[in-house]
């Protein structure tokens, strides 16, 4: 009844994958937006920008493209696939963790500029990295590096 195709799991996984981008980079625009509207024209909003797309394709390149590659391995040599394989256990509750402290963090941070830059480079960060990343579900397995 559960069983499914890789296939099946890779598109499950895709979507969380590219959720998380969307959810962040929408988030962390409103936390820059905020920034701006508590300072308006500082050079930190700008420079705060792009600290988290650069700091975001670092990531992409040297840690979530091989997270990403490693997880559909695992779904490839998985024997008898289950719809809930597409990623462990552990991952949902990492992923848990970071949407509760992103959430607690956010809050804290609303009408201090500083927070909300620092909050910002780190959500816009994850959001370009799992962006970045996310070719990795589309590239045929022989291409696929470590």
């Amino acid at each position: 009844m559960f069983n499914t195709s890789p296939r099946t799991l890779k598109l499950l996984a895709s979507w969380v994958w590219y959720s998380g981008f969307i959810i962040l980079f929408f988030k962390s625009g409103k936390l820059l937006l905020e920034a701006e509207n508590i300072n308006p024209g500082q050079l930190w909003t700008w420079l705060a920008f792009t600290a988290g797309i650069i700091i975001g394709a670092i990531k992409a390149k040297y840690l979530y493209n091989k997270l990403c590659i490693k997880n559909l391995r695992r779904i490839d040599s998985l024997a008898q696939p289950m719809l809930w394989h597409f990623y462990r256990a552990r991952f949902f509750i990492f992923l848990c963790t970071m949407i509760i402290a992103g959430h607690f963090l956010s809050g804290m941070a609303h009408g201090n500029y500083t927070m909300l830059v620092s909050m910002a480079v780190v959500e816009l960060s994850v959001a370009t990295a799992l962006l970045g990343s996310s070719y990795c579900f589309w590239i045929t397995p022989s291409k696929q590096k470590n």
